[in-house]
């Protein structure tokens, strides 16, 4: 029998197989080279790192698992796979026989809903309904027996969940007809809109209303937005009143000095006449007369109707005169009245440069937005900036390219705002915004991703690219204030801005 080898032998012949082998000197292959070599089974080592890491990982769900999970700690420290395997199935089996009595209690506390969270899932079922219209009879159908089933204590849970399926597969389609009905009624109404603005031609004031409506029917479709253009057209409305007024008074002016103007032409006729049959008369007796001495008095008839001839004529050029003078003063008053009607709707409530809201548009909508906020307690937030260096642009590229520069900050404002926010130019390079439902940080994070877009859209001033920037404040309506308070605190906000070295935005 061959006497066994000395382990540091066997070690060193491990590491000649293992180069001989090209095997990568790792501790696995070594092992399995030296076990080889010694004629030993080749054993994996105990993982107890990986082991531990496990263990680390479980949590326990109850006592018994804790206990459980400790004996699992302690084999691996022992080295011991048997009892590593004895303390993980106990660990299992002890969240197995803690969940079996929670079917039960799970399905007990399914099966019952809180009343106040019924009660308000009835009314939310309730307050969907106006929405879908009366139309569809089914969807009343179904409506009535999910309200009540969720305001009938004890709530079966299994029955409204098939009431509500049953609901809300029908609601889908009611609101996708409700969608494609507003749909519909706006094309319809965009025609009209176009259809009015062709067939009168000819009245051009009405050209304001027309492209005001034409805005205000596209999509998205909000109650800001129409509550504006009902002021906007209330607006032109009266001042078309007055102007028809006024109008209907010119044109019987008109009438009664074309009346005046017949009847003195039809007497200056009868005058003519009468003069025309007194010199025909007086020729005739002078014809007769033998002596000097009878014709004096016919030459001091003659005179006579001549002069009162000549009076008479003046007297009509004068009156003449003065009619069309009259006519010319009625015929300005009309133009004046069809120019003012031509922008009465643009320069109701807005700016007419920017076409933004101008500051009579702002204090309305601003009180509007008050009255939201205080009714439904949400955040208002407000925004004033101011473009930096303006001055100095209007100097280098004049001030066609400054009132250029404005129309581009409002066209890249109105891109990046909201459809419920509100823009208006407050005076000169100054904007404000109001952002509803926005608190003081949101309205900041506004306002500077307009700044970002700004960078993005050059404004060009013939080909050169000039950059602008804007400094802003933000301050969110507090309780009890006025706007005109959040605006102040908004300008002071923006001051500090500028201070801090412009193109910025900070809260006040």
């Amino acid at each position: 029998m061959a006497e066994p080898k000395h382990p540091s032998e066997i070690a060193r012949e491990a590491l000649k197989r293992l180069a001989a082998s090209h095997l990568a000197p790792t501790p696995a292959n070594y092992q399995a080279c030296y076990n080889e070599i010694a004629q030993l089974p080749n054993v994996a080592p105990f993982p107890e790192q990986p082991l531990r890491q496990i263990a680390l990982a479980l949590t326990a769900k109850n006592e018994i698992q804790e206990k459980k999970l400790a004996k699992l700690d302690a084999a691996i420290g022992r080295r011991s796979w048997h009892g590593v395997q004895d303390a993980l199935l106990a660990y299992i089996a002890a969240g197995h026989d803690n969940n079996s009595a929670a079917p039960s209690t799970a399905v007990s506390v399914a099966q019952v809903l809180p009343p106040d969270f019924s009660d308000r899932l009835a009314r939310f079922v309730e307050c969907v309904q106006p929405a879908l219209g009366e139309e569809d009879d089914r969807v009343l159908e179904l409506l009535s027996p999910l309200v009540g089933a969720l305001r009938q204590p004890p709530v079966d849970v299994g029955q409204v969940q098939k009431l509500f399926a049953s609901f809300s597969h029908r609601v889908l389609f009611a609101a996708e007809e409700q969608v494609e009905i507003k749909e519909s009624l706006l094309k319809l109404l965009h025609l009209i809109i176009q259809n009015i603005g062709e067939l009168s031609l000819d009245d051009s004031w009405l050209k304001g209303q027309v492209d005001g409506l034409l805005a205000v029917v596209a999509p998205p479709l909000t109650l800001r937005h129409l509550d504006e253009m009902e002021r906007r057209l209330r607006d032109v409305m009266h001042k078309q009143g007055e102007a028809k007024r006024r109008s209907v008074e010119a044109q019987e002016e008109m009438r009664q000095m074309l009346a005046a103007f017949i009847e003195r032409l039809a007497s200056m006729n009868e005058s003519s006449a009468t003069f025309q049959g007194r010199i025909e008369d007086s020729a005739r007796e002078i014809e007769q007369v033998k002596r000097i001495e009878d014709l004096a008095p016919l030459l001091k008839d003659v005179i006579a109707a001549t002069r009162s001839m000549a009076e008479e004529t003046a007297a009509s050029r004068e009156q003449l005169q003065s009619l069309q003078e009259k006519v010319l003063a009625t015929e300005a008053e009309l133009v004046q009245l069809h120019l003012e009607l031509d922008s009465a709707s643009a320069l109701a409530r807005h700016d007419p440069l920017t076409d933004a809201l101008n500051r009579k548009g702002l204090d309305e909508a601003l009180a509007r937005e008050i009255a939201s906020v205080r009714r439904k307690e949400t955040p208002l937030s407000v925004c004033l900036l101011d473009i930096d260096n303006f001055k100095k642009l209007n100097d280098r590229l004049g001030h066609a390219a400054g009132d250029s520069a404005l129309v581009h900050l409002t066209n890249v404002a109105r891109r990046s705002m909201r459809p419920t926010d509100t823009l208006a130019r407050y005076g000169g390079e100054e904007f404000v915004i109001l952002m509803p439902d926005t608190t003081m940080d949101q309205g900041i994070e506004a306002m500077v991703r307009l700044q970002r877009e700004l960078t993005k859209a050059f404004f060009l001033s013939g080909k050169e690219k000039v950059l602008i920037t804007f400094s802003a404040g933000v301050a969110q309506l507090a309780q009890d204030e006025s706007g005109a308070d959040a605006i102040r605190r908004a300008d002071r906000a923006m001051y500090l801005a500028k201070r801090a070295g412009k193109n910025r935005v900070m809260g006040g």
